[in-house]
């Protein structure tokens, strides 16, 4: 029998390898000498729930390799992953196989599709702080379950400080916290909801400044990314309690970390909300504009979305100084043929200069999962990717054309030429804020990245086939727009990271 209290297991945290997608800036990460974007925050709060006497190693492997003798070592492997990380997951299992360790499961890939994966010993799915609990105890009475699963939501208020010292902080981009779980809303194709509820979940402040000062502590300056799916989901504890605590650490410490997160377009409604993001220091924020077509919004159950002008929404959001990334979706049963020049149209207008497109998909047991099924339009599972070309449904629009418009939009949007005028175009209607020292996206050139402007006048301005492009941005940011030159030279990575992975 194993005493849960007195033994000194040891565990092996495993986050599986991304593919190279959108979200991966592998290509973009070789400017600086990154390996990863984010760690795996959901690995380092679960090793936090376990007994502290363990021993606990993370091994990501998009930074670094898995070993033999890392399996091992392990009296149990535990692994998250989402969807996309699927093909990777599949690999650890043989290799797990072959060492005979056994291996305990969740995060969202396993608690939407456990079934699909036969060979895991035990399943600990949907919120750790809820089913993690069972499982521990059975295994301290030595009769551990193969699934664990519950119905309910947890309080995230008792949810501990994620072990951020078991990784390397140097091979990331941005380190990454939680404020809050769920969304208001409930849009048909996503899986939020279903995953996390509808009610928003929130930390406390204090919670949030201790998790803070572990990262200030452990000595990581730079971008800190709030995970929430929707970041402004509760206004009202945002503005009168977490933004000041916020506030008033960061002027405490001179303002060592950059925030981004998600939200809502109906940010833009709130102007104090904006200032407070801002003066707590916000820099950029991902926002799901999915599509221009009011029919699809309509369909989609995108109603925050619906009758409002997408645009100037947009234009104001940037103008508060918050860098918008956008999110957009084709394939809509309400899709006109016209759908690919709009989306084109806007996001050339609105001046996003990051624009995620993907191929409509249906996340399993989401609104539109159930929709189509009964309707007998489903495929198979969704791979996880929203630029591999492949869709788990049949379309109302002919694939084909379908297929062809989306490629259509994304030669149009990250071409070199129209790629380089819509920075321009951001870059002239951004509104910094003129006190803090901001920067942009995922990828910050500063004082820490000073190889970064240097690989990209060689690769992008000298090697790349649109580099003349490249030139009229770099010396037209540097003379007419100093203060955002840095900025200019971001993007231009960016560019250079969504052209290798569309080949264009």
């Amino acid at each position: 029998m194993i005493n849960i209290n007195k033994s000194k297991m040891k565990i092996l945290l495993l986050y599986p390898e991304y593919p190279d997608t959108f979200w991966s800036f592998k290509h973009a990460l070789k400017f600086i000498s990154k390996k990863a974007v984010h760690p795996p925050l959901g690995l380092l709060t679960v090793a936090a729930m376990l007994p502290k006497e363990w021993n606990k190693r993370v091994i990501d492997m998009n930074v670094q390799k898995l070993k033999d003798k890392d399996i091992e070592w392990a009296d149990y492997v535990f692994i998250s992953a989402m969807a996309i990380q699927k093909e990777s997951v599949k690999k650890i299992i043989k290799r797990c196989k072959v060492h005979n360790v056994k291996i305990v499961a969740g995060g969202p890939l396993f608690t939407a599709s456990h079934e699909d994966f036969k060979d895991i010993d035990h399943f600990v799915l949907n919120e750790a702080e809820i089913t993690l609990p069972m499982f521990l105890e059975d295994l301290k009475n030595n009769h551990p379950k193969h699934i664990y699963s519950a119905n309910g939501f947890p309080d995230i208020e008792k949810t501990p400080v994620p072990l951020f010292e078991l990784i390397n902080m140097k091979k990331y981009v941005s380190m990454n916290i939680q404020y809050s779980r769920g969304c208001p809303f409930n849009c048909e194709f996503c899986d939020i909801t279903t995953l996390f509820g509808r009610k928003v979940r929130t930390k406390t402040k204090h919670q949030i400044l201790i998790e803070l000062e572990r990262l200030y502590n452990l000595g990581w300056r730079g971008g800190v990314f709030f995970v929430d799916d929707n970041f402004i989901g509760n206004k009202y504890k945002l503005k009168k309690e977490i933004l000041p605590a916020i506030i008033h650490w960061m002027k405490q410490r001179k303002y060592p970390f950059m925030f981004s997160t998600e939200a809502s377009i109906n940010l833009a409604d709130d102007e104090e909300l904006m200032r407070m993001m801002i003066d707590a220091g916000f820099s950029s924020v991902f926002v799901g504009i999915e599509t221009p077509d009011e029919n699809s919004l309509v369909e989609c159950n995108k109603f925050q979305n619906q009758n409002r002008n997408l645009v100037n929404s947009v234009k104001k959001i940037q103008s508060f100084g918050l860098e918008v990334t956008g999110g957009f979706i084709v394939g809509f049963d309400n899709d006109p043929p016209s759908i690919f020049q709009r989306q084109i149209e806007f996001i050339k207008k609105s001046g996003i200069v990051i624009a995620m497109v993907g191929l409509l998909n249906a996340p399993k047991n989401t609104g539109l999962y159930h929709r189509l099924k009964k309707e007998k339009r489903l495929l198979k599972n969704i791979s996880g990717s929203n630029t591999d070309l492949s869709l788990n449904f049949i379309p109302k629009m002919d694939h084909s054309k379908l297929i062809k418009g989306y490629r259509k939009i994304i030669k149009e949007i990250y071409s070199a030429k129209p790629y380089y005028e819509r920075v321009k175009r951001f870059l002239r209607e951004y509104g910094p804020p003129k006190k803090l020292r901001f920067h942009f996206g995922l990828i910050r050139l500063h004082s820490g990245y000073p190889g970064a402007l240097f690989k990209s006048m060689w690769f992008l301005g000298l090697k790349n086939k649109g580099r003349k492009y490249y030139w009229k941005l770099f010396f037209w940011s540097l003379f007419k727009h100093p203060r955002l030159f840095l900025g200019a030279i971001t993007f231009a990575i960016y560019g250079y990271h969504f052209r290798m992975i569309f080949k264009i």
